[in-house]
């Protein structure tokens, strides 16, 4: 399967220097990588797509993790030739589990920031309907409600004013919405109840849990197999905060990617 050449792609920081792929979560976008690529990794080449069906991407089918990966394959042979610090954020985490075991040759360390992954399935049905039901907003002010409401309440108000800037549009009868395919973001929830599976046993992964997540999104399932799949190539760390990691804990999360280079 051939990736999309196209996708909408975002990059922060100089052209030349170890390469960052960061990817999003489920419903995001790439740019919610800047703050923490200006502020916090300015040195490093980090390269922030809007995934298939995410932001100004092409939103035509087939909506799995294995084209996502075909994405990303296009992307980083395009990009660049050495392999990349893979920064990943829930189902972006997810897709990159699923791209390093595909692919090895092409990453040469993880940090999974709170992934979704091998998730229960009634739990993600009733979070796609929620979705069908509640697809959009009367207005700018019910979104910002809305995300601080759901992990967004710790988060710079700067850092999410500039998220309703980029990824809110306007929908049918003056509402507004985020700038997603909404066919996508419910095939892609049935991804997340997929079994999981595991990046290469050689490659330094770094899992980060997000304690404040309540039902957690990091399973005890996924956590003891990466355990023992990985052994002392991997480290884990607990943060005391909601599943928007990056956003909520920039310092932390920076020096993680940077000890993986």
């Amino acid at each position: 399967m051939g990736g999309v050449s196209d996708l909408h792609v975002h990059y922060f920081g100089p052209s030349t220097g170890p390469v960052v792929l960061a990817l999003h979560g489920l419903t995001g976008h790439g740019r919610r990588w800047e703050a923490l690529a200006r502020e916090q990794l300015p040195d490093l080449r980090i390269i922030a797509p809007d995934l298939r069906g995410h932001g100004r991407s092409p939103g035509v089918p087939p909506w799995d993790f294995e084209t996502i990966v075909s994405d990303l394959v296009t992307l980083l042979r395009r990009e660049t030739g050495e392999p990349v610090v893979l920064l990943g954020h829930s189902f972006g985490a997810a897709a990159g589990v699923h791209l390093a075991r595909s692919h090895p040759e092409l990453v040469r360390g993880l940090a999974l920031l709170d992934p979704a992954i091998g998730l229960d399935p009634e739990f993600m049905l009733r979070i796609a309907n929620s979705m069908l039901e509640h697809p959009d907003y009367a207005n700018v002010a019910d979104a910002r409600f809305d995300k601080l409401e759901t992990a967004w309440a710790e988060i710079d108000p700067a850092i999410l004013e500039a998220e309703l800037a980029e990824h809110l549009v306007p929908t049918a009868n003056g509402r507004v919405g985020w700038r997603m395919c909404m066919p996508a973001i419910i095939a892609y929830w049935g991804q997340l109840a997929r079994d999981f599976v595991l990046p290469p046993a050689h490659l330094p992964t770094i899992l980060v849990q997000a304690m404040k997540v309540d039902p957690p999104f990091v399973t005890p399932a996924f956590r003891a197999a990466l355990a023992d799949r990985l052994g002392d190539n991997l480290v884990v760390r607990e943060f005391d905060c909601d599943h928007m990691v990056a956003q909520s804990r920039p310092a932390e999360t920076a020096a993680l990617v940077r000890s993986l280079l």
